[in-house]
């Protein structure tokens, strides 16, 4: 696919595939930079607010290492940070990235047959001007029984 003509470039503040299988798909030309933050010291009680800060937080660190490198200079056209975070409520918890390949298992095991609420957040800072614009969205999500080889097979591929 061929990229799409833009007049801005664009740095996605992120090591999601899915994130990055999107634009891409889009025909989006994009840098990868990730903002390498301790997400677990930021914590929020409400879901929305927790994936907000974490975007934001992620921009934050962004902008601040790009102070240190080139890769803003001779750029003449604006450039969009795009940073995002989602997080998974079951059963009124809050639900993070699982940690290792036996929290993963445990996660999916207890969603089979059951439903979470996703909540997302996109964040977008136009690197130039210093505007952002967010928001966050959320879903609630119903599965069928999930068997053990499909779990085992999510698992491997993260």
């Amino acid at each position: 696919m061929a990229a799409a003509e833009s007049s801005f470039k664009i740095i996605l503040g992120s090591s999601s595939m899915a994130r990055q299988r999107i634009l891409a798909e889009m025909g989006y030309e994009f840098t990868i930079m990730t903002a390498d933050i301790d997400e677990k010291s930021i914590r929020k009680e409400k879901p929305e607010d927790l994936v907000t800060a974490l975007a934001e937080a992620k921009a934050i660190a962004i902008m601040a290492r790009l102070q240190h490198t080139d890769i803003l200079k001779n750029v003449a056209c604006p450039t969009l940070l795009i940073t995002a975070d989602t997080v998974v409520v079951y059963k009124g918890t809050i639900r993070e990235k699982p940690c290792n390949e036996d929290e993963a298992r445990e996660f999916i095991k207890g969603y089979s047959g059951g439903h979470a609420a996703v909540v997302g957040s996109v964040l977008v800072t136009n690197l130039n001007s210093g505007a952002s614009k967010g928001g966050w969205e959320s879903a609630e999500v119903y599965f069928h029984d999930i068997p053990n080889e499909v779990i085992d097979s999510l698992v491997k591929i993260h």
